[in-house]
């Protein structure tokens, strides 16, 4: 295979030197040879000129603060390319895929950003989001290459550069944890297509198991997402279950504390979504909470 000029893969990392270099040798053998930024989120590990001196080729953007999620847009505003990849510090790209995903892009007009297969661990076991994904209850578009679907995981994501800036690329209010979610809504939103493009795959090798706090940091978020896009109702319900799972979980309640500090910008960034849009969330809300 020949060097493919379309795909940028940008990378957040945080103190995570070892595995941020490991990431970046996984991407340096890829026969696409893709230009790589990483965004690295104000770490104290010596993360940049590690960087600089084992991979000189990698374009380095430093903030100088951990910006969560949205340190990626600021890769995607430094990328030059038509499409932007994304990978965290402990995934990277199967050699192939990202040509892949750069020729369903190239043949898909609407499509805004691909949720590609994920393979996990050394020995590549499916992601069980994979199969939640392929069996998407919203269905196939004629102009779109798979299931339509609006969640994904962040880093096995391929977007049109000009889609993601469109819509306005990872809302700085979540931060991190489930922030996927609204970026495909706002795709959406914009009259992107997001699908599922099983042929296109990332290899995610997490270490350390469940970042402490995480879980309940995804529902925190899952509810400032639906006071930012969703009926009052829904952004309701996501409040009662955090206050509910805060009665007996000490990690819950700060992130119900977290959460109200927060509501205030949400609701002055809310925008409810498209009625195309939300009749799709609820399809898949009848998934989540079955009536």
């Amino acid at each position: 295979m020949t060097p493919d000029a379309r795909v940028t893969v940008v990378v957040i990392t945080h103190n995570r030197r070892v595995q941020l270099l490991h990431t970046l040798d996984r991407l340096a053998a890829l026969p696409e040879e893709p230009p790589v930024i990483v965004v690295d989120n104000a770490s104290t590990d010596g993360t940049p000129d590690a960087v600089a001196e084992h991979h000189p080729r990698a374009t380095v953007l430093t903030p100088g603060r951990n910006l969560g999620a949205p340190g990626r847009t600021l890769g995607v505003r430094r990328a030059t390319t038509p499409y932007v990849a994304f990978s965290d510090d402990d995934s990277w790209w199967e050699p192939g895929s990202l040509a892949r995903a750069a020729d369903v892009l190239d043949r898909h007009d609407r499509l805004g950003l691909l949720a590609a297969g994920v393979h996990v661990g050394p020995l590549g076991e499916a992601d069980p989001l994979n199969g939640r994904l392929a069996t998407s209850p919203l269905g196939l578009a004629g102009d779109l290459p798979g299931p339509q679907v609006l969640g994904f995981l962040a880093c096995a994501a391929v977007a049109r550069r000009d889609a993601y800036l469109e819509a306005g690329g990872y809302h700085p209010i979540l931060f991190l944890g489930g922030e996927e979610t609204l970026l495909a809504y706002d795709l959406a939103a914009h009259g992107w297509g997001v699908c599922h493009c099983p042929d296109v795959v990332a290899v995610h090798c997490p270490t350390g198991g469940v970042r402490p706090g995480r879980p309940a940091v995804q529902r925190r978020n899952a509810a400032l997402t639906a006071w930012m896009r969703r009926p009052l109702p829904v952004a309701v319900r996501h409040t009662r279950e955090l206050v509910m799972e805060a009665r007996r979980n000490p990690e819950a309640r700060t992130a119900l504390r977290e959460m109200f500090k927060r509501l205030p910008a949400a609701l002055s960034e809310r925008r409810p979504l498209p009625a195309a849009v939300e009749a799709a969330a609820r399809r898949l809300d009848r998934e989540e909470f079955p009536v």
